[in-house]
């Protein structure tokens, strides 16, 4: 028998226990870790216990950063801040309820863009955003579309995009100039989201939103809330503009640093114990996407080790393009749905080799994809982050309502990724190094 045709059984078996697992379990994470173990006894491997325990760590600083980025937006959450910050924007701006609304969608973006998660958009300020919304006059069902959609345009937004970083780290590709590509189409989807589901509705009275948002904490002023934020920036700029004169500073302590001083700008100065017992719930939070990012490192791991990695990117590269553009929005969600952050890897480097091979600008084409593979992150089986927006929101309507609220938003997203991707070269222009 061929090396070829060897190396597609072992795919055909673990395209079926990946099937059979997702179906039984509901767990991509477990059931990417059974798929890896199948897979290395369909290629003769055994029990590889060297290549699963080294598959663990593959993808260990992107894990580092989520975690370290988690514990700074709960640090700086539980201040006070970020609802001091919320009460401040509607006192300010209630009565212009489309710059409320663009403010609002920026405050969406932040936790998300700095962590990575767009679900920690959704824990940190998401209940909130919906108690103003609802005062506003918008209806449940479009309050939790923009959540939704706006977590999912936080978890794309830079500096943390964990699909291109990915695809970026097994292309060999440096995780650099991704800024503006990505910022520019999100602004983009941003604002239609914003104009879209928010539009209409009859706001209440000011004093009646304001009595239903948490009160801000003595002493907590605008120092307090910018400094953390602003100190991150300017390490980030730093690092990028005068990079020979200061010591490297990696995101992960960047994080570390600004959750410290989140802590010393705590106007109520509270015990260890209280930060302790917020550290270890924030774990508890980021907990599911460490499962994620491991498990996706033992399956790629094991799929790179019997050949089925490179099988898939040999098919991929020999693929027609027009073949690509015309299925990239249905099956990269798809796919984004059954293996989670996976695709990206599986999916989404080959993709990139493709594109690289015609001359396309891969910088470009990985922030393209990047907007294209989180339109799954509400679809089956996992159905993670459309789960959280209804349980965040409040929402009591059926599943398939809040999927047909979201449709046109996501199918614009899906089209300006699209056009980005057909485009890349011309929008080179945008990469920054």
């Amino acid at each position: 028998m061929s090396m070829y045709a060897e190396t597609s059984i072992v795919l055909a078996v673990m395209v079926v226990v990946f099937a059979l697992c997702s179906w039984k379990l509901k767990s991509p994470e477990i059931s990417m870790v059974i798929t890896a173990i199948a897979g290395a006894f369909a290629g003769k491997l055994g029990f590889p216990v060297r290549l699963l325990v080294e598959g663990t760590f593959t993808y260990f600083d992107v894990g580092l950063i989520f975690v370290t980025a988690s514990i700074f937006v709960n640090f700086y959450s539980d201040t006070g801040a970020m609802n001091a910050l919320v009460r401040k924007m509607v006192d300010r701006f209630y009565d212009t309820k489309w710059v409320l609304f663009s403010i609002l969608a920026v405050i969406m973006l932040i936790p998300g863009a700095l962590t990575g998660a767009g679900s920690v958009s959704m824990f940190v300020v998401g209940g909130m955003i919906a108690t103003v919304l609802h005062y506003m006059g918008i209806t449940s069902v479009k309050t939790t579309a923009f959540i939704y959609v706006t977590s999912m345009l936080a978890a794309v937004a830079p500096p943390i995009n964990l699909w291109a970083m990915l695809m970026a780290a097994q292309a060999n590709m440096p995780y650099v100039g991704f800024t503006i590509p990505l910022l520019v189409p999100i602004l983009f989807i941003t604002a239609f989201a914003v104009i879209f589901l928010l539009r209409g509705g009859t706001p209440q009275p000011k004093a009646k939103v304001l009595s239903e948002l948490p009160p801000i904490v003595d002493g907590m002023n605008w120092f307090r809330i910018i400094f953390p934020m602003g100190t991150f920036l300017v390490i980030v700029l730093l690092s990028k503009y005068a990079a020979f004169n200061m010591p490297t500073v990696g995101l992960p302590l960047n994080f570390l640093i600004c959750g410290g001083i989140s802590i010393l700008c705590d106007p109520q100065k509270k015990p260890f114990s209280h930060w302790y017992e917020v550290l270890v719930n924030t774990i508890e939070q980021v907990f599911p996407l460490l499962a994620t990012v491991i498990s996706v490192g033992v399956l790629v791991n094991i799929m790179t080790a019997t050949g089925v990695r490179g099988l898939i990117a040999i098919t991929f590269v020999t693929l027609p393009v027009t073949f690509i553009y015309l299925t990239a929005i249905f099956f990269l969600p798809m796919a984004q749905g059954s293996l989670s952050y996976g695709s990206a890897i599986i999916l989404g480097t080959p993709l990139i080799f493709l594109f690289n091979s015609i001359g396309f600008n891969v910088t470009i084409v990985a922030a393209a994809l990047s907007l294209i593979f989180p339109l799954g992150d509400c679809m089956p089986p996992s159905r993670i982050s459309g789960r959280v927006a209804i349980e965040v929101s409040g929402y009591e309507g059926s599943y398939m309502s809040f999927l047909r609220a979201i449709a046109i938003p996501a199918l614009f997203m899906g089209i300006t990724a699209l056009i980005i991707l057909m485009n890349a070269n011309f929008f080179s222009f945008l990469v920054m190094r």
